[in-house]
């Protein structure tokens, strides 16, 4: 077996927003790496980071109030927090796609589908005329739009929430990018919608060996999509792992209290997770646990340090000073 190849690593985020209230440490030392073709799954409540993160990376956060304080984001040899903004502007959409929330505000409603398609194909692979036409029409064909050559002349108040998704699929693939970063692409749509969003996304994955990248509060999404899960907590990543180990043995307080909030068929009858208190204020850097306040195994070191992510297995990392399986504190604390 081929040992995977990284296609994106990211080293020690951070990122803060400067407000009338305070600093905000939105992002907190994240971490982790995308293997080409791989499916990363990134999941975390509401105010966890997982948004902040993923578009720091394309520094498509507003700048002020926003703030990349330091990390790096290593993309075919080169930090992209460091690009100049030509090169900048060449990765987005040309090599990496993102797939915003929602389609309805990231799409110009004065300008045809076709045109917001066509004008990326014009800067990143300078096509023209019948063969900028004929892409756009495969591109739409690609994402399941029926009609797709008279669709180019729709706006995007003409579609449907599902069918504006699909155009926005359609404009992340343009340039088949190396990765698509899509974040919860399918939060407003739904449930019939969002099962079709997400088989087309996989299906161009497997044909076009894209990684991508899948933002979301929805466990029952990515439990079927994923090959790896990323689970974000105060800004911070709290477990990684494969979505197999995930979801049969999780390590981490928090993601045993995610997964043990959802209704299972295999558990009738049992009563389902409730975790109490709130998410942390990020008014203040992190100098303690950021789950220490809702955990049912804090002791003292989680009080007094903040876990980094270890390694605890070949396909496990946990941010953890107790060790769930054994009930006890980690060797060495």
């Amino acid at each position: 077996m081929s040992e995977p190849q990284p296609v994106l690593q990211v080293s020690d985020l951070h990122t803060q927003f400067h407000t009338q209230d305070g600093t905000v440490h939105a992002v907190n030392g994240v971490s982790f790496t995308l293997n080409r073709g791989e499916f990363l799954g990134v999941v975390g409540e509401s105010g966890s980071g997982k948004s902040v993160t993923m578009m720091s990376l394309l520094r498509l956060i507003p700048m002020p109030p926003g703030k990349i304080i330091s990390g790096e984001a290593i993309f075919e040899g080169r930090d992209l927090l460091t690009l100049d903004a030509d090169d900048l502007r060449a990765v987005r959409g040309g090599k990496i796609g993102f797939i915003f929330q929602d389609p309805m505000t990231s799409l110009n409603p004065v300008l045809t589908i076709g045109y917001q398609i066509m004008e990326s194909l014009k800067i990143h692979q300078r096509l023209r005329d019948k063969k900028l036409e004929a892409r756009a029409v495969e591109l739409l064909d690609l994402v399941g739009i029926p009609g797709a050559r008279r669709r180019l002349k729709s706006f995007p108040h003409e579609l449907s929430g599902g069918m504006r998704q699909r155009v926005m699929i359609a404009v992340a693939l343009a340039c088949s990018p190396q990765v698509i970063i899509a974040d919860e692409p399918t939060t407003a749509l739904d449930v019939t919608i969002q099962a079709q969003i997400v088989e087309i996304v996989k299906e161009l994955r497997e044909r076009l060996g894209t990684a991508v990248v899948w933002i979301t509060h929805d466990l029952g999404v990515v439990a079927g999509i994923a090959d790896r899960v990323i689970v974000m907590y105060g800004g911070q990543v709290v477990e990684e792992a494969t979505v197999g180990d995930l979801y049969e043995t999780p390590r981490h307080p928090y993601t045993q209290g995610l997964l043990g909030s959802l209704p299972r068929l295999d558990q009738k009858g049992k009563e389902l997770v409730n975790i109490k208190g709130q998410p942390p204020s990020l008014y203040s850097p992190p100098t303690s646990c950021p789950f220490e306040p809702r955990c049912p195994y804090a002791f003292e070191r989680c009080r007094n340090e903040n876990p980094p992510l270890m390694q605890i297995s070949e396909t496990r990392k946990v941010a953890c000073w107790w060790d769930t399986e054994l009930n006890r504190p980690r060797d060495g604390t």
